[in-house]
This record gives C-alpha cells, structure tokens and sequence, in this order.
C-alpha cells in the first residue's frame, strides 16, 4: 500500500487520514470522526463501548476495520484505528448526530477533490492553503508552513535512500534534531506548548518553523555529503543539522533579546481578534 497522510478540516475540526493510491481510497481515522460527532471528552471510550454494541449485534464492521499509522501529537506515528469511505457511512449510522448529515457531504467533499488532485497536481497544494486558511493561519504562515512539508519530505527521502524506516528510525532522528536546536524532544516541545492531540509544527510561531526547516535542511544536506552508514552515523549527522540551526537561534536571541522557542501555540493565537496571528509579520510574545 502507498499511503499519503493527510489533514482535512470539517467545521475546523481536523481529520487525521491517509490515502491509498493503489486502491485509490481514503482512510478516516475513527477516533476523530467520532470526536466531531459526538463531542466526546473521551472519543477512545466511545469508539470502545461502541465496538462492543456492534459485536453484540452480530455487525461485521468492526472485523474489517484496519489500523494504519498515522501522526500524533507527539511527532511520532501510532497504529490508529481507520475506515474507509464505505465503512465510515455505516459507522455513521450507528452514532446519534445533528453533525452525521453534514459530515457525510463533507466526506463526498473530500473523495471529489482528491480526484480533481490526481488530474492536476496543483490543486492540492490549493487544498491544502484553503484547509489552513479556514482554521485562521495568515498566508505568510502558510507559505512557511507548506515549504517545511517540502523540506521534510526531502530529509525523509534521504533517510529511505539509506534503509531507515519510518517509525522509530525516523521519530529518534526527529527527536534529536529537536533537542539539538530547540533543547526539547518532541513530547517535551508539545507539553511546553500545552497540546495534547495538536500537531506540533501546526502550532510553531514563523521563526520556530524556520530554524525547524533550518535544522532538517542542514540534516539533509550534511546526509548527502557524508553518506553515512551505520544509524550511529546518522544520529550524529542530526545533531550537527539541528546544532546548525541552534546557532542561528542562539544569534537571534542574543540580537532581539527574545527567545525563539515559546509556549504560543495555535489555539492561543487564532483566538485573538488582532492582526498579530501565528504567521503574521511578527510573533505575539
């Protein structure tokens, strides 16, 4: 399976998913759809009591439901329950919802799009800016934010091209590029940030994505001329690229007298009514 993940946003709600180009389907992941729902304070115990109604039941949905990997609050991925378009209108039909309706326009919404995509690649990156700009993000957040996804999809490309795989390869290497630029791990960085299920680099202020993009860039990029081999070589590489990005951080800080990395996240930000947002010409510190 070739799997793309992907953010859609219903009601500025996100949907973790991933798209399958082989059978040409999305997968919702299960969890966030029945937090949307429902509004659950606890949409995991909902998606388990409701798995035990549907077995009593005699329903099959449940023994055709996989789990994919997808990403998590924390930078890494998880094996998430998901469900594809069909079982997800069944799924539906077994919650009690004003929302059910909507969503089921919204996830039609989606599959038209992504077809659209595959005849003109363009379009999603547009989709992508349209997703952003609903949840409130400024274009000039936007557009940092769309070329660190370009700059860390040529990073992970690098690491494939010498074996590494996703999942606790990539996640260490992710980690340590973190702690060496910013003094953080990815869960210390989201518990600075207050964010539980938020993806990290969705909450990061202009200059944190920067020196981010900075730190993967130099990583590739010293990858690419050492040619290391063993995973040692490798966590010592991201340590340099993130050591190369924590000197132009340590240099910014010493010229504004402001530290780069703070606890400003997105729901913070968006939530003010002046023009002083997460990508705005500067950062509210």
């Amino acid at each position: 399976m070739t799997q793309q993940n992907a953010i859609k946003v219903f009601e500025e709600k996100k949907v973790r998913t991933v798209w399958d180009s082989e059978q040409e389907e999305w997968y919702f992941s299960i969890i966030d759809v029945i937090a949307i729902l429902t509004e659950s304070d606890n949409p995991r115990r909902y998606w388990s009591d409701l798995k035990r109604k549907l077995t009593k039941e005699g329903s099959q949905l449940y023994d055709k439901i996989v789990q994919l990997k997808l990403p998590a609050s924390d930078g890494k991925s998880y094996q998430t329950d998901v469900a594809d378009t069909r079982q997800l209108f069944r799924l539906i039909q077994s919650i009690p919802s004003p929302k059910a309706e909507p969503f089921k326009l919204w996830m039609a919404q989606v599959a038209k799009e992504r077809l659209d995509q595959l005849q003109d690649p363009e379009r999603s990156i547009e989709q992508a800016m349209l997703d952003y700009k609903r949840l409130g993000y400024s274009d000039n957040w936007i557009n940092q934010r769309l070329k660190s996804i370009e700059i860390r999809k040529d990073l992970t490309d690098e690491w494939k091209r010498h074996g590494l795989q996703e999942g606790v390869h990539f996640a260490t290497l992710t980690d340590i590029i973190y702690q060496s630029w910013a003094g953080k791990t990815a869960k210390e960085y989201n518990q600075f940030k207050g964010l539980k299920k938020e993806n990290l680099l969705d909450n990061m202020t202009n200059k944190e994505l920067v020196l981010n993009m900075l730190a993967e860039l130099s990583t590739k990029e010293i990858s690419e001329a050492q040619n290391p081999v063993s995973f040692d070589d490798h966590m010592d590489i991201a340590r340099r690229g993130g050591n190369v990005a924590k000197e132009a951080r340590l240099r910014l800080e010493q010229e504004t007298g402001k530290p780069v990395v703070t606890p400003l996240n997105a729901k913070h930000i968006l939530k003010s009514n002046n023009d002083k947002t997460l990508g705005g010409t500067e950062d509210t510190e």
